[in-house]
C-alpha cells in the first residue's frame, strides 16, 4: 500500500485527523494495534480490510500488534447488534482463535508482528480498578450508541456486560499504550473509549482509524450469521464463484478494500460503472481474479475463472470436484453433510425444499431421499461426486 494512502484508502474515519497527520509527518515509528474477537473460527474478507491496512503500516516501518480478544469474546461486542449476543465459553474461544494467526499471515508479515491476548490482563483486573475505569464514563454516553437507542425503542434488553465491553477494549489500548488503534467503522465508539482512557491515565495521545465495513454476497454486512461471507480459507473456485455473485454496486468497494489495484484503476472502474458503457461482469471478473490471486496465486485465479466459465457459461461441470463414498443406506442429507457440501442438515433440507439440490441433473424432491452414485450439484456453485 502506498504510504500516502495510509489515511485514505479503504478508510471511513480518522479521529482526530490533525493528530494522525502530525504523527505520520514526524517520521517516527508508531505503535498500532488491531483487536479481533474470535467469535468464529474463520476470517473473511471483511476482516481482511483492517488486516490489509495493518500490512500497509508494517511496510511503512511502524510497529504492529494483533490483539486476540481471548477475554472480550466471551463477553460479546454489542456493536451492530439488535439483541444480546450469546456468550461464548473459554473452550469455544480457544478453538476459534487456534487458526487465526495462520489465516492472518496470508496478509501480514508475521516476522514483523506482535501477537497479544487480552485475557492476560483482563482476567487479573481488580474490582477497584474497574470502578476507577467506570468513573471516566457516564450512562448517558453509553446510551448514545445507536444500537442501544434502537433496543430501548423496541424494549429489547441491554445487559450490563454490554456496557462494560467498551471499557474492556478501551483498557486494551491503555495496556498496549499505542499511537494508533485500527478497526472497522462499527468500532468507532469502542475505539474512542480507549482514547479517553489513554488520555485519562496519562498514556500516549492516540488517534483512531476506522476502515470501510464491506457488505457480503447478498448486500448485507458480511457476517457468518447471514451466510454471506467470502472466507480467506475458501478454495479458489469457491472464492471466485462467491465474488462473481456480489451486487455490481460493490465492485469498486471490493477493489479498493480487498485488492492491491492502484487507486487510479479503481477510480476508472467507478466511472465506467456509473456511465454504464462497460459490462459490469468484466469488471467483476477482474476484481475476482485480483482477490483470488492474493490468497491462492495467479495460476489458481486463472483456473478458477476457467472453471466458472465452464460451469456457468457453457453449462458444463467442473473437471475436478471432491468425491465421497456414501455409506450403505445413508440419507442424502447426511451424505451432503459428511462430504462437506453443506454446513448443516438444516441447510441441506432448505436447499432440497427450494429445488437447489440436483443428482445427475435431476432436482431432488424429498428430504427423505437416499444418497446415490452420480454428480450432485448443491446450490449454484458446489459439486460433489458420489461414488
Amino acid at each position: 500500500m502506498n504510504t500516502s494512502e495510509l489515511l485514505t484508502r479503504a478508510v471511513s474515519d480518522v479521529v482526530p485527523l490533525k493528530l494522525a497527520e502530525a504523527k505520520l509527518k514526524a517520521g517516527k515509528p508508531l505503535r498500532l494495534y488491531f483487536g479481533i474477537d474470535p467469535t468464529g473460527a474463520k476470517l473473511h474478507l471483511g476482516h481482511s480490510v483492517p488486516l490489509r491496512k495493518m500490512r500497509g503500516f508494517q511496510d511503512a516501518g511502524h510497529e504492529v500488534i494483533l490483539l486476540i480478544g481471548s477475554f472480550t469474546a466471551m463477553v460479546g461486542d454489542p456493536s451492530g447488534r439488535d439483541e444480546m449476543r450469546q456468550p461464548l465459553s473459554t473452550e469455544d474461544v480457544k478453538k476459534n482463535f487456534e487458526t487465526y494467526i495462520d489465516q492472518a499471515k496470508t496478509i501480514l508479515d508475521i516476522k514483523k508482528l506482535t501477537v497479544r491476548y487480552n485475557h492476560e490482563w483482563l482476567e487479573k483486573i481488580s474490582l477497584k480498578e474497574l470502578v476507577s475505569l467506570f468513573s471516566h464514563f457516564t450512562v448517558q454516553q453509553m446510551l448514545q450508541r445507536e444500537m442501544f437507542k434502537e433496543r430501548i425503542k423496541k424494549d429489547t434488553p441491554i445487559s450490563l456486560t454490554e456496557f462494560l465491553y467498551p471499557l474492556m477494549v478501551g483498557y486494551d489500548s491503555v495496556i498496549l499504550d499505542v499511537d494508533v488503534e485500527l478497526g472497522g467503522n462499527d468500532q468507532l465508539f469502542n475505539m474512542l473509549a480507549g482514547r479517553t482512557l489513554q488520555t485519562a491515565l496519562g498514556k500516549r495521545d492516540k488517534f483512531v482509524l476506522t476502515t470501510v465495513l464491506i457488505e457480503g454476497t447478498d448486500g448485507r454486512k458480511m457476517s457468518k450469521t447471514y451466510n454471506n461471507c467470502v472466507y480467506l480459507t475458501d478454495a479458489p473456485n469457491d472464492m471466485y464463484g462467491k465474488l462473481l455473485s456480489i451486487p455490481d454496486s460493490l465492485i469498486p468497494v471490493y477493489m479498493e478494500c480487498c485488492t492491491a489495484m492502484p487507486m487510479k484503476d479503481v477510480d476508472a472502474v467507478k466511472k465506467a460503472l456509473k456511465s454504464g458503457k462497460e459490462n459490469p461482469k468484466l469488471m467483476k471478473m477482474r476484481m475476482a481474479r485480483e482477490i483470488v490471486s492474493l490468497y491462492h496465486g495467479a495460476a489458481a485465479a486463472k483456473s478458477a475463472e476457467e472453471n466458472f466459465e465452464n460451469v456457468f457459461k457453457d453449462k458444463g461441470i467442473p473437471d475436478d470436484m471432491p468425491e465421497y463414498t456414501p455409506k450403505k443406506g445413508e440419507s442424502l442429507i447426511d451424505a451432503l453433510l459428511n462430504s462437506g457440501s453443506v454446513t448443516s442438515k438444516s441447510e441441506a433440507r432448505r436447499l432440497i425444499e427450494q429445488g437447489g439440490i440436483k443428482v445427475n441433473d435431476k432436482a431432488v424432491m424429498t428430504i427423505e431421499a437416499k444418497a446415490e452414485s452420480g454428480i450432485v450439484k448443491v446450490g449454484k456453485r458446489v459439486f460433489v461426486r458420489f461414488l
